[in-house]
């Protein structure tokens, strides 16, 4: 029972970097909820005598768990019916990697990252996705993650060198897509912020809605002076606009953009939706952000 206890402790202490590197290696909230299911059921059932880094521990075998649903989707893609691949074992409880996990999440930051692996996520294999995503945002030594994917630590460092070049490639596309999106949000909030109401009209399709909100004018009339607190950020990879109270997200504004006009703003205020999506807050000229 004593062990029971300090593993789901251990579990609900780390569970939030745990669907974070499920996430980055899945692109799915979805299935990254379901990898870091089945790696409680692989923890509930370890030994865990041996092991002294809890969170080194239990990112591995999320990590393992990921790279088997990869390997599955992969199958299901190229293999014919009734093909799959086999199940990675289950790390001993005698693994002990040694990467230091940061409870904070500045690894996550990084802006052309988080968009560019959206961009080539179905581009990499499943070795070079893993070894892409535990080295390079979450700092894990390659000696660990070529015990992850059966692979020596050079070759570790080959596939996430290989999946830094695709995902460097891509990001100059993606960055360019994603640019004339954030440059439009980040001077909507600054039109808000400023209660300047003709930019906003500038800014706005004359059709624009928002909750009952209709029109332009509408629109503008309900955000002129607001926005004090809203930072532009990455929500699940899409540029979006994020209200935060004490640094807590309360808040996310989702914006639809057609022909350099917002169409449309979402705001999302499920505690729920919000504690599971992806947010990454970006610098502005104007700000002081991580």
């Amino acid at each position: 029972m004593v062990e029971q206890d300090w593993l789901s402790e251990r579990f609900a202490e780390h569970q939030h970097r745990l669907h974070a590197v499920a996430y980055r290696m899945l692109g799915s909230s979805s299935d990254a909820e379901d990898a870091v299911q089945e790696a409680w059921l692989r923890v509930s059932r370890a030994d865990t005598g041996q092991v002294e880094n809890a969170a080194g521990w239990l990112v591995t075998i999320v990590s393992r768990v990921c790279l088997n649903m990869l390997e599955s989707r992969r199958a299901r893609r190229e293999e014919p019916a009734g093909a799959t691949p086999p199940e990675p074992a289950t790390p001993p409880a005698s693994a002990r990697p040694t990467g230091q996990v940061d409870p904070e999440d500045e690894a996550l930051l990084a802006d052309s990252v988080g968009v560019a692996l959206m961009v080539v996520l179905d581009t990499l294999t499943p070795a070079e996705r893993l070894a892409f995503v535990l080295h390079d945002i979450f700092d894990v030594p390659f000696a660990e993650i070529g015990t992850i994917i059966d692979r020596s630590p050079a070759a570790a460092r080959q596939m996430a060198s290989r999946a830094r070049r695709r995902v460097r490639g891509a990001d100059a596309t993606s960055d360019a897509a994603q640019s004339g999106k954030r440059e439009i949000i980040t001077a909507f909030l600054a039109a808000s912020r400023n209660g300047d109401f003709d930019a906003l009209l500038t800014l706005l399709d004359p059709d624009a809605v928002t909750g009952d909100a209709r029109g332009a004018h509408a629109v503008a009339g309900l955000f002129t002076g607001r926005a004090q607190a809203a930072r532009l950020a990455l929500v699940d990879g899409i540029p979006a606009a994020v209200w935060t109270h004490r640094g807590v997200p309360k808040a996310v504004f989702r914006f639809t953009i057609s022909d350099e006009r917002i169409t449309s703003i979402t705001i999302d205020t499920e505690p729920d939706q919000l504690r599971d999506a992806d947010i990454v807050f970006l610098r502005t000229d104007n700000s002081d952000q991580r």
